[in-house]
């Protein structure tokens, strides 16, 4: 028994060669997400600073590492519903020599972090703390805010 092959159209050739691409945009784009930046900007003399999250029923709770600086040289602001924006400036430069680096010149005279808040808060009531070297910013969490979507939709 012979079975013929069908010759696939230049069209079809076409839109497998599309979908590859898209496959190959997509792998790229995930990949790319996962790489890290520098935590510094040496044209604007900066550092980024160790922060972290914490959600709770009732509040975000951000912390930020913010060494040789002194409270009132912080700046606390929200930059919309989400973010807030963390700029505190340093008691004495740093540079590169000082972490050990030799092959890069370049000094900081400051730290810089902008953070995304992954749940609705009100910005306006936020609350900060500044003790030992670490900044704790405390955003109350927006009561009654409604979730995009359906919710408890049955596919029938």
């Amino acid at each position: 028994m012979h079975t013929e092959r069908r010759r696939r159209t230049i069209f079809e050739l076409m839109r497998e060669y599309i979908d590859d691409l898209d496959r190959f945009a997509e792998e790229l784009i995930e990949s790319t997400a996962l790489i890290e930046r520098p935590s510094w900007d040496t044209e604007a003399y900066t550092l980024e600073p160790l922060h972290n999250i914490f959600i709770t029923p009732d509040e975000a709770m951000v912390t930020v590492d913010l060494p040789y600086t002194e409270p009132q040289a912080i700046k606390v602001k929200a930059i919309s519903e989400d973010q807030i924006e963390i700029t505190a400036k340093m008691r004495r430069k740093v540079c590169f020599h000082d972490f050990g680096i030799t092959h890069r010149k370049g000094e900081f005279s400051s730290f810089r972090c902008q953070t995304r808040i992954p749940v609705p808060v009100d910005t306006k009531r936020m609350k900060t703390k500044f003790k030992r070297g670490i900044l704790e910013v405390r955003l109350p969490r927006k009561k009654g805010y409604k979730i995009k979507g359906r919710i408890g939709a049955s596919h029938a």
